[in-house]
């Protein structure tokens, strides 16, 4: 692109069902990028292109797509709503610079729309909200948007009021322009007539514009100030203060459409491009020094070092394996060399790509604000930072949460158990939520990921993509442990074999966190242990935290001091300081009164009222605790916590409670201690005991 202002690299996110690549393929469409619409129902629609999602109509992995619209180029990333592929959202959003996110125009707000809310927030990503399905049912803008402000905390900005209302919703209002756009019944949206306002909405389009002048005043001081003179705002400058006030992310620009019906998608483009930010919008990428720690600031053009971020790895068949990045400064040429500021490693760029969907096309070279694939990398993965080998920088990594099911899996045939390993580790590699390990004891293989949809989804790629046919177990819940008291614990490792020995000792106060993982310091000065062990101890504590007293699941929400410790000048070694730490934090947990921690879901659901007590009879035998219940229609939409637990089988239930008219989504919520009786069930069931009342 000669001019980054006219290029935006935009996303799209929601609830699952919200209209998302239905969305994206009638834009793509208008935008003359395909020829042909699919549609999620038919199994053809241009970004769920793998098997799987065309069979379920649901979006698995996000796809990326560029495309031209009155002379911008957007790069645009569909992403998947379902809670199980979290992930994809997480690492597309920490990349783009805008998104739109699509809002059920009947349901409004809805639990996954909380979440990816709070991930595009987490990454200051700014927004826009497209209310779709406005032809439906008990659709209402006024509700949608009051559930935005109430359940979001979003300062909505309003631009569109909606002409004709469910069946009979036939276009949108443009109250900054004050024109009316309206599109006929059968169409493919291309008959767009533009018109005035109709006589019977001039009042609600006015009252409405001035809503929004009087909230894009407030966000600016110099916007206030004309306001505050002139009483109003002309339409050039709410457009221009709207834009940054949406860049900053005080206010969200709100439009309403109806992508099934093809009606109000060019408003949506022009939504895009008038208020979502270019890269030269965004203030310069910050990283850190790889080495020295200092931070460091690149501006986004061709003129600085190159640095690009990794956020996301892929196996292709036929290229093999193929990274999603995205170029913050200079230029990622093809026939390159890099450095990767993780490994430290250097590599060679084979190829760069622009990206639609499945389809990828060559190019000499990705330029800073570009988002594309490269092939070539061997030792790159999800979130590393490639840059320039002479000005080295490291940008921000994402986060991703940690896996709440896991089941066994095994080959049919022994003889296909390496290529079975193989495959797995390779998706493992794809996606930072899905995780495989060895189960020591047993020797069985492992798997684990964000709910039962997920691993379902990994074991029918084996199956189609490579012809794999396995045998898995049923899924289990991946309890975690943690302490309930304060301990010190001393570990000790001291090995002489007549030449050179080992030596280690430390002692550590170990005690519980409300959060996170481990929080490690230390206390002790080098006279006791040299500053350069106190990473191997660290590394000691984590390897102990791999496996907790209780049933042997990983270790959480520890805190760990350095308290004390010796060190002997010729035996004492890295090695050594290791496995001292490691005994001490095993010693250590069983003293300091291990529990058990189970994972609690946020559920959400929706169901006639007619079924209601039948319904909440069956959350309470699964010991869900019910939050809120709110009438939304003719349904009743209930919001509870869900031990994972028991939520095996709650679909088929639900399906039968309500005869088939009840829906349910669930997300992690949150780490709870389990309760003694259900905590003792785990126990016996996982050694083979049964349990007797």
């Amino acid at each position: 692109m000669d001019n980054l202002e006219k290029l935006r690299n935009i996303g799209i996110i929601a609830h699952i069902d919200a209209g998302k690549t239905t969305t994206t393929e009638r834009i793509l469409f208008l935008a003359g990028k395909i020829h042909r619409m699919g549609n999620v129902d038919d199994g053809n629609t241009t970004t769920d292109y793998m098997t799987q999602e065309r069979e379920r109509g649901i979006t698995i992995v996000s796809a990326a797509i560029a495309f031209d619209w009155k002379g911008y180029r957007v790069n645009l990333i569909d992403t998947p709503g379902h809670v199980d592929f979290t992930a994809e959202v997480e690492r597309s959003l920490r990349v783009l610079d805008g998104v739109i996110m699509v809002v059920c125009g009947v349901a409004g707000v809805q639990p996954q729309t909380e979440t990816v809310w709070r991930q595009a927030e987490r990454y200051g990503v700014p927004r826009i909200i497209s209310v779709n399905k406005m032809d439906r049912v008990g659709a209402n803008l006024d509700n949608a948007v009051q559930t935005i402000s109430e359940k979001l905390g979003a300062n909505p900005a309003v631009i569109q009021v909606p002409i004709g209302a469910e069946a009979d919703f036939r276009g949108v209002c443009d109250v900054i322009s004050g024109k009316a756009y309206t599109w006929g019944e059968e169409t493919d949206g291309t008959d767009m007539v533009e018109s005035n306002i109709p006589e019977d909405l001039a009042e609600t389009v006015e009252l409405v514009r001035s809503n929004l002048i009087e909230i894009v005043a407030e966000s600016n001081e110099e916007a206030l100030g004309k306001y505050i003179e002139n009483g109003t705002l002309t339409s050039d400058e709410i457009k221009m203060y709207l834009r940054r006030a949406c860049v900053a992310g005080k206010l969200v620009p709100v439009v309403c459409a109806s992508a099934f019906k093809y009606k109000g998608i060019q408003p949506l483009l022009s939504a895009i491009t008038d208020y979502l930010p270019s890269p030269l919008d965004l203030p310069p990428v910050e990283g850190i020094h790889p080495k020295t720690k200092e931070v460091i600031k690149r501006n986004l053009n061709s003129s600085d070092p190159m640095s690009a971020l990794i956020f996301k790895t892929v196996s292709d068949t036929f290229l093999g394996s193929m990274s999603y990045v995205r170029v913050y400064s200079g230029v990622l040429k093809a026939g390159s060399h890099v450095s990767n500021s993780t490994t430290g490693k250097k590599e060679r760029i084979m190829r760069c790509l622009h990206l639609f969907a499945d389809h990828r096309e060559d190019v000499d070279q990705l330029e800073a604000g570009d988002i594309g694939g490269i092939l070539g990398l061997k030792q790159s993965h999800t979130g590393n930072t490639l840059h320039d080998p002479s000005h080295p920088i490291s940008l921000e990594r994402m986060e991703f949460p940690e896996p709440v099911i896991s089941q066994t899996i095994e080959p049919q045939t022994r003889g296909e158990l390496d290529k079975v390993i193989k495959v797995l580790r390779s998706y493992a590699m794809e996606d930072p939520t899905f995780v495989i390990k060895n189960d020591e004891e047993t020797g069985e293989i492992i798997i684990s990921g964000m709910g039962e949809l997920h691993l379902d989804i990994m074991v029918s790629r084996m199956k189609i993509e490579h012809k794999l046919d396995v045998r898995t177990g049923v899924p289990q819940v991946s309890y975690r442990e943690t302490i309930g008291k304060e301990v010190t614990s001393r570990g000790r490792y001291i090995r002489q074999t007549g030449g050179k020995g080992q030596y280690g000792d430390v002692t550590l106060r170990i005690y519980p966190i409300p959060d996170g993982n481990l929080e490690f310091s230390s206390s002790v000065g080098g006279d006791k242990i040299p500053e350069q062990y106190l990473k191997d101890i660290e590394l000691g504590v984590k390897d102990a935290m791999m496996s907790g007293k209780i049933l042997g699941y990983p270790v959480v929400r520890l805190g760990v001091e350095v308290v004390d410790g010796s060190f002997h000048d010729v035996d004492s070694s890295s090695i050594a300081y290791r496995q001292a730490a490691s005994i001490a934090i095993r010693d250590g947990f069983s003293k300091a009164e291990p529990v058990l921690l189970e994972p609690i879901m946020s559920l959400q659901v929706i169901v006639p009222e007619e079924y209601l007590g039948d319904v909440m009879a069956g959350l309470n035998k699964r010991r869900c605790k019910v939050q809120s219940m709110e009438l939304q229609g003719n349904s009743q939409v209930i919001s509870a916590l869900a031990p994972l637990s028991e939520m095996f089988g709650y679909a088929t239930d639900l399906r039968s409670a309500t005869q088939g008219r009840g829906t349910h989504s669930m997300e992690f919520k949150k780490l709870e201690v389990t309760p003694p009786d259900v905590r003792d069930k785990v126990v016996l069931a996982i050694r083979g005991i049964p349990w007797q009342q």
